[in-house]
This record gives C-alpha cells, sequence and structure tokens, in this order.
C-alpha cells in the first residue's frame, strides 16, 4: 500500500502513509473554503475529503444566492455539486473526479478547479492574507468514547479566478473576494450511521457552537467556543493574529448571539473579549447572507448528502433547494449555519475597523444561557 508519500520523510508511524495511525473508521483528513466579495449577494462553500479507513474520498461545491442580487439565480437558491470516488494513494494531487486541490505554496497559496459538471465550473485561486492559526485540539466523548478528536488550523484569505454557474461567468477579483478556510483531521462522525449500542445515558441535549474567523486591515481573529446544554464552556480558543506573525489570546470572551424572532437563525452577534493587554474589545457580527450547511454541504443532519459515505466509483451529482421551501425552512435550524459575515471591532479607545470574513454558529437543543429549553424552543 505504498504511495508516492512514502517518498517523503513524513511518516509519524512505522507503516505507510496510506494506513491513518487510528484504526477507527471515523479518521479523516479534509479541507474547507469559503468565499464571497463582501455584498451578501453570494456565497461560496467548497471543500475536498479523504476517510481512508472507509476507502473513500469525497468533495463539493455549495453556493447560495441572493434574489435581486447581481448574480442572478432563480430566486433564494442553494446549489451544491457532489463528488465521490474510491480513494487512491496519490495525496499529492488532491483530486476527486473532475475536481482537484493544488498546492501551489504550502501554508500560502492554493488552487481550487474543476471543469464544467452539471453546468457549474470554477477556477479559484486563495492566497492567505496572514499566516495560519493552529487551534486547539479539539475532542468530544460520548460515554468513555472519543467521538471527535480533531487537529485544524484556519486562516484568512482573498480569491481570484473565476465561477460559472449555467453559462453565466462571475468574475472573481481578490480586491473585494475574501473568505476562510480551515484544515483538519483526526476522528469524527463520518460516513454511514453506526449501529447505536447502549443508549447514552445521559442523553444529549444538544450542543451550542460559534466560529468567527474574520479579516481586517491589519490583523485577523479566529473565535471558537463550544458550549454544553448548561453553558460549560467546553472549547474556548479565542486569537488575534496581526500581520507580522504576532499571536494574541484574546481571553474568555462574552457572547451575546441576535436571533430571528421566532427562530434560531441569528442575523448577528456581539462578543465581548480582552485584549494581551487587559483592555477591552468588542465585535459587533452581523450576518448578510446565512447558508445551512446541512443542505447540500453534508455536515450534520444533511438527509442528501454526508461525508465519507460510499456513493460508488466516479459519483457526481447536482443538487438545487429552493430556500423558500417550508420543508428546507424547517431544516435550517436545525443545523449549523454559516454566513457571509461582517463585522466592526471597537477597541478601549473607541478606534472601530471594519471586518469580513466568516460568521458560523448552531444552537442544537437544550442551551440554558440561550433560553433554549429543549429543541424545539425558539428565540423570542
Amino acid at each position: 500500500m505504498l504511495g508516492p508519500m512514502d517518498e517523503y520523510p513524513i511518516h509519524q508511524v512505522p507503516q505507510p502513509i496510506a494506513w491513518p495511525g487510528s484504526s477507527d473508521r471515523n479518521f479523516y483528513d479534509r479541507s474547507y473554503f469559503n468565499a464571497h466579495d463582501r455584498t451578501g449577494d453570494i456565497f461560496a462553500i467548497t471543500g475536498i475529503g479523504y476517510y481512508p479507513n472507509l476507502g473513500v474520498k469525497d468533495a463539493y461545491f455549495l453556493v447560495s444566492r441572493r434574489e435581486g442580487g447581481k448574480y442572478g439565480g432563480s430566486g433564494d437558491t442553494q446549489t451544491a455539486v457532489h463528488f465521490s470516488d474510491a480513494i487512491d494513494q496519490d495525496r499529492i494531487n488532491q483530486h476527486v473526479g473532475a475536481y482537484h486541490l493544488e498546492v501551489s505554496e504550502p501554508l500560502h497559496k492554493i488552487r481550487i478547479a474543476f471543469d464544467e459538471t452539471e453546468g457549474i465550473a470554477a477556477d479559484l485561486t486563495w492566497e492567505g492574507l496572514f499566516d495560519v492559526v493552529q487551534e486547539q485540539p479539539h475532542i468530544m466523548r460520548t460515554g468513555n468514547r472519543v467521538t471527535l478528536d480533531a487537529q485544524r488550523f484556519a486562516q484568512l484569505g482573498t480569491w481570484s479566478g473565476s465561477l460559472a454557474i449555467d453559462g453565466e461567468e462571475i468574475i472573481v477579483d481578490p480586491a473585494t473576494w475574501i473568505g476562510s478556510r480551515d484544515r483538519s483531521w483526526g476522528i469524527r462522525p463520518i460516513g454511514e450511521a453506526e449501529p447505536a449500542g447502549r443508549p447514552a445515558d445521559p442523553p444529549f441535549e444538544g450542543m451550542w457552537w460559534l466560529y468567527i474567523p474574520m479579516a481586517f486591515d491589519d490583523f485577523a481573529i479566529v473565535i471558537i467556543i463550544q458550549e454544553a446544554p448548561d453553558g460549560f464552556r467546553s472549547l474556548n480558543d479565542c486569537t488575534r493574529i496581526f500581520k507580522d506573525g504576532r499571536v494574541e489570546q484574546l481571553g474568555w470572551p462574552r457572547v451575546k448571539i441576535h436571533y430571528r424572532s421566532g427562530t434560531r437563525i441569528p442575523t448577528g452577534a456581539t462578543v465581548e473579549a480582552t485584549a494581551g493587554d487587559g483592555s477591552a474589545l468588542r465585535f459587533d457580527v452581523e450576518s448578510k447572507l446565512p447558508v445551512p450547511i446541512h443542505v447540500g454541504g453534508g455536515y450534520g443532519g444533511d438527509s442528501d448528502w454526508i461525508h465519507g459515505v460510499w456513493k460508488g466509483e466516479k459519483f457526481t451529482e447536482r443538487r438545487t433547494y429552493d430556500m423558500t421551501d417550508p420543508a428546507i425552512v424547517a431544516r435550517a435550524g436545525f443545523g449549523v449555519i454559516d454566513h457571509v459575515g461582517r463585522a466592526v471591532c471597537t477597541d478601549s479607545s473607541g478606534i472601530a475597523k471594519e471586518g469580513w470574513g466568516l460568521f458560523e454558529h448552531g444552537a442544537l437543543g437544550r442551551h440554558d444561557p440561550s433560553g433554549f429549553a429543549d429543541w424545539l424552543t425558539v428565540a423570542p
């Protein structure tokens, strides 16, 4: 099971690179990217993943366009193209079918491209604006079993190139197009559902998640917070990185999510953090366009596409979702939503700076600090 990567001195265990150090079926290794032009008219999300213990690799490209925006479309739609295939050992050349990810300059420049597939094509180049941020390890357990044990790094950057959607070409100008990316690997639930075994004791009541990578002129932030139903914070990773590579922790932020009445879909958030010198920082975040990533993106609860599921060799498909369909609307609040994000950072002297990137949030099940008593409670 040797492959091209075995020529390089990168081994971590005494076996071929093709064999993960863990035999857990849920071992994964993947990339995530998002891109937008700061208008809220369009948001593209894409990624590629390898699942060696399932024998699968796959990729997806998800794009949302706002009705009445400058990028056309047939209304508030979300369109996904999915690619899946049997895994191979040449992971230096990352590809699934027509989808290719090329590492032009490690930790700085990436090219993603695929030829016209079911009416959609892309040729996009990512360039980092700041160094990557290594996030804290993310670990979750269900009973005694580790269900998530992941390492990630994140980065803010610009995009250039073009998109084509049903014959319409969209020029991606790095002067306006921006986004975030992350690389993650480890263990998390993937593929077909496993047998349940003994019911969880206590039962799973939900989780609260916040992820805000944003780029400002002279710094970027990466804020990651996860809380249990009672508000206990199991993950608190709040970092600011400057152009010169300096990294600063932002303490233990206080967060207020602003929900649309009668829903769990946020319109924004207020984050109060602390700079390294002890002074206050405030981030006022707003959503310019919400995109539920469990509707065609393959993340938790997606009924159409789950990362790592075996679809057969050389599989491709396109799915288009009407985001005004009551059935889709009903699903939207039961998963994580990625938003075109705008933020204003105000420091202790009152100086305000504008930033752009990703605002990602999910409030699933009970969360006492938010006033959500169960899975069906919504904001007043």
